[in-house]
């Protein structure tokens, strides 16, 4: 990008900039109280409904011996899969030189951290004696997949966070140079501690570029590790269904088809909430859509391979779980799945007019609730089928259907997440101001120049 040569054009044009990037942070109004108080209400729901199953026990849910897995690890192998986009946006895209990527990795690291954070969450609340999740800890054994998942997604929420932050730091200074008598004492406060002091100097940007190197490689084994050590608590198994080799890499396809789409709805909701259609362009929702299609026609492939190998061979079991999948009971919830949250995207988004910003975020959010649905569909038909004869034991024990303890505290989890995206956006820019900045052809010294009264 060439540099704007005329120090007052550059001037004016980082003051509209940041003008229009600092929007989420200063708006107020009777819309985003009616959000926030809308996310309180729900989030105090689903904590009530915990508290009753701490209280009861696991009882109050609709798992038994034979299901012992039901909605909440359904729950969390989504948010797990939402949260790998930050590793595909924000590191992979950056370190191919792919400049569309950079407006949209912030957005893309937001939902990472809220996906790998309620996704531990999920975990804890899936206990019966949650006070005992420290003996993972204390006691966890190497040969157990769980400590794996746990020591992985732990690891990816540290690096998500430090993603988030590192590049954040100017924006920090420049928030604290700049937003004065526009925010209250205590967010500048923040601004302030956060900035560690930053005064825009050569070597502070190169430290910063170099660490977010060092990040952006360290997350690409450790957000590919997420979800293939995830696809192992289930492909250790000899249960139909989960008995492949191919789970990890099907996994990982998924996840960037869900956080694909989780980031394109989160992009068009801020382009439409604080008027950035000059930052989140078509150009980016074209993009985000060819990126979608891409990523969805790989996941299609593995969703091929899923059911043509063992319904080649048709083993018992496998047949069994197979025809409950096209035909029985669960068949209407798979082919809407696969038909609505895969192929019609795939061939809608192939043209022009669907990956514009309206059609493309309605799309989106058919495909992230498929995607919902698919991990429904993953854990629990392979729960409902045990290789051992079933008898002897209420009718119950060989179905599930969710109670609504579990619907209570799973719209805690979908409502904390928002909660967590909607309170970086309004402490923090949404879009790095330095690196757009930066790309508008803008002189870093201009970024540390306090303005003038």
């Amino acid at each position: 990008m060439k540099k704007i040569e005329s120090a007052e054009e550059s001037r004016k044009l980082l003051d509209k900039i940041t003008f229009d990037l600092t929007r989420s942070i200063v708006k107020k109004d009777e819309m985003t109280r009616f959000w926030f108080f809308i996310l309180i209400m729900f989030i105090g729901v689903g904590l009530w409904g915990w508290i009753i199953q701490i209280d009861k026990g696991l009882g109050v849910t609709g798992m038994r011996d034979y299901v012992s897995w039901g909605m909440y690890i359904a729950n969390f192998v989504f948010f797990v899969a939402v949260s790998l986009i930050g590793f595909l946006l924000s590191s992979a895209l950056h370190l191919l030189k792919i400049d569309w990527a950079k407006p949209v990795s912030r957005v893309a690291e937001q939902v990472a951290i809220a996906g790998v954070a309620l996704a531990g969450l999920i975990i804890v609340m899936d206990m019966g004696r949650p006070d005992r999740f420290l003996n993972v800890f204390l006691h966890g054994r190497f040969a157990s997949p769980i400590i794996w998942d746990v020591t992985v997604v732990t690891t990816y929420l540290v690096i998500s966070v430090l993603l988030f932050y590192l590049p954040l730091i100017p924006d920090l200074a420049l928030l604290r140079d700049r937003m004065g008598s526009e925010v209250p004492k205590w967010k500048m406060k923040i601004y302030t501690i956060l900035a560690l002091g930053w005064n825009g100097n050569a070597k502070q940007y190169k430290t910063v570029y170099h660490a977010m190197r060092i990040l952006m490689l360290l997350i690409i084994p450790v957000g590919l590790s997420i979800h293939t050590v995830t696809s192992w608590l289930f492909a250790a198994t000899l249960r139909s269904g989960w008995d492949t080799t191919i789970l990890g890499p099907y996994f990982v396809a998924g996840a960037f088809v869900a956080g694909s789409a989780a980031v394109i709805i989160l992009m068009y909701a801020y382009r439409i909430r604080y008027g950035l259609k000059d930052y989140f362009e078509d150009i980016h929702f074209d993009q985000m859509g060819k990126l979608l299609v891409f990523v969805s026609l790989v996941y299609l492939y593995f969703n091929i391979n899923e059911f043509l190998v063992p319904g080649y061979k048709m083993k018992s079991a496998e047949g069994v779980h197979l025809t409950n999948l096209f035909s029985g009971s669960f068949s209407s919830m798979f082919w809407i799945v696969q038909i609505v949250g895969l192929v019609l995207p795939i061939i809608l988004l192939l043209c022009k007019y669907f990956r514009k910003p309206l059609p493309i975020a309605i799309i989106s959010v058919f495909v992230l609730v498929s995607a919902w649905f698919k991990r429904y569909l993953i854990v629990i038909p392979t729960m409902e089928h045990p290789f051992l004869p079933v008898q002897n034991v209420p009718e119950n024990f060989q179905t599930y259907s969710p109670t609504s303890i579990e619907i209570m505290i799973t719209l805690f989890s979908f409502f904390a997440a928002l909660m967590i995206i909607s309170v970086l956006a309004k402490l923090f820019p949404v879009i790095t101001i330095w690196e757009y900045a930066e790309e508008k052809g803008i002189d870093k010294k201009y970024l540390s120049e306090t303005p003038k009264n």
